[in-house]
């Protein structure tokens, strides 16, 4: 199952954001073990390449697919794929997001284009995005997805930004292909205390939501 197909079926991606990370593959572990497959490790972690390849060289024991996020440059994009990446992710369209899409095509994994506006979707679109990120997601809310959903039908789009469990769901049922859970899942105290019961405890909680 491809990371598309996967975030069809679980409906949710998790997106860590924390100042370090003592163990990534403690931490994917229990994402999964809370329902949660598809892990997000961003850029704004210090030695982020490191984490990745630890997460990914244990992806076959913990069952989690294991993408890189804030991806800014096409440099961190090689970074994050020669350190085992299985996906990218970009908070938004700066000068470099074809050289992005065009590294991760390369290597054969799907990018995830971060966009706001009707414009930014169609570029992302234009670009090879096998999804797009809808970034902040929480200031327009839901109905923006409904709204989305007119000029680009069955474009799988994922807010994220201020997604929780608590609104989770009202973003699927306007159409989105999947949440992206944050620090409602993933705290980075948790993360930087290895609080593994912690996390599978709220991952549980948000799945339920949905």
């Amino acid at each position: 199952m491809n990371t598309l197909e996967l975030l069809r079926a679980d409906r949710v991606l998790t997106v860590v954001r924390a100042p370090e990370i003592s163990d990534a593959r403690d931490l994917c572990a229990a994402l999964v073990a809370g329902g949660i497959h598809v892990v997000e490790l961003t850029y704004t972690t210090p030695d982020l390449p490191r984490h990745l390849e630890r997460a990914a060289s244990t992806a076959s024991e913990t069952g989690a697919v294991v993408g890189a996020g804030t991806v800014q440059t096409a440099d961190q994009a090689t970074q994050a794929i020669n350190a085992g990446a299985q996906f990218l992710v970009t908070p938004g369209q700066g000068p470099e997001a074809a050289a992005i899409a065009e590294a991760a095509h390369a290597a054969d994994i799907p990018v995830v284009l971060g966009a706001f506006t009707p414009s930014e979707v169609m570029t992302a679109l234009a670009l090879g995005s096998a999804a797009v990120k809808i970034f902040p997601a929480h200031h327009l809310g839901p109905k923006y997805f409904k709204d989305l959903n007119g000029p680009f039908p069955g474009v799988p789009l994922i807010p994220s930004g201020g997604v929780n469990a608590t609104n989770a769901h009202d973003f699927l049922a306007a159409g989105a292909l999947a949440v992206s859970a944050g620090t409602d899942v993933v705290s980075p105290a948790d993360v930087a205390a290895a609080n593994w019961s912690s996390i599978t405890t709220k991952a549980k909680t948000f799945c339920a939501a949905l």
